[in-house]
């Protein structure tokens, strides 16, 4: 069981991706028209993405927070994601903008150790791309997953992460595979119970932890885990808008 837990770990972030990847839509926008992401409690927009039988899901409601709706995420020990999917191109609307609110943060978690890999909030971009042209080792850790899930991983996973102590803007690759890169957006503990409100250009974080331009966007996810530690922790988060560059 120990083992088939830490299998099943080693597969989360990659579950979250292949979720990501179901899209087959894609919104184009030939001028820049900022626009709002649907709300949480659209239920034909926003999906429950359970990562493993094995383990237990994060709770997600959504709450009023005055006239706003926002995402309450409880994890105790577990690891699941709520996920939009929808195929979107950035070209027009690079701009990510939201914003989150830490109670407390993950005593135990540190993202560059696989056996603590966990995060009290993650906003997470899935992308699609040209799987064909990744070294072999990739293409076959592609393939064993399809195998174990029965679905295709995405391309590459961007996530954006409230880390312990990591610097601001580090670049933290994942343990399981190279398609998935976490960028520190926050760190430590200054500004911890207060919501914090972010705008980052994905076109050109992507370029910058993976080398390449990237593909359409496959869909949007939102994470808190404590499957690693096993701690507790709250995460909220507002919603998501794309805008425009300048």
């Amino acid at each position: 069981m120990r083992d088939a837990t830490r299998s099943a770990r080693s597969l989360a972030l990659v579950v979250v991706s292949t979720a990501i990847a179901l899209s087959a839509v894609t919104v184009r926008a030939a001028e820049c028209e900022p626009r709002d992401l649907p709300a949480f409690d659209d239920a034909a927009a926003w999906k429950h993405g359970p990562l493993s039988k094995l383990k237990r899901d994060t709770q997600y409601r959504v709450e009023s927070d005055g006239e706003q709706k926002v995402l309450h995420a409880t994890a105790d020990g577990s690891a699941s994601a709520w996920v939009y999917l929808k195929r979107t191109d950035l070209t027009a609307t690079p701009m990510l903008q939201w914003r989150w609110r830490v109670p407390k943060l993950i005593a135990g978690a540190a993202n560059e150790d696989p056996k603590r890999e966990d995060a009290p909030v993650r906003v997470i971009v899935g992308f699609d791309g040209d799987k064909s042209k990744l070294p072999d080792k990739e293409q076959r850790y592609f393939e064993r997953i399809k195998r174990l899930t029965g679905r295709d991983m995405s391309y590459a996973m961007l996530m954006y992460i409230w880390d312990n102590r990591n610097p601001v803007d580090m670049i933290v690759p994942s343990a399981h595979t190279s398609r998935v890169k976490m960028i520190v957006v926050e760190s430590g503990p200054s500004g911890v119970g207060a919501w914090r409100e972010y705008r980052r250009n994905v076109v050109q974080d992507f370029e910058r932890a993976f080398g390449e331009k990237p593909g359409a966007v496959l869909g949007f996810g939102l994470m808190t885990d404590t499957d690693n530690t096993g701690e507790t922790t709250e995460g909220f988060y507002g919603a998501l808008r794309l805008g425009c560059a300048n």
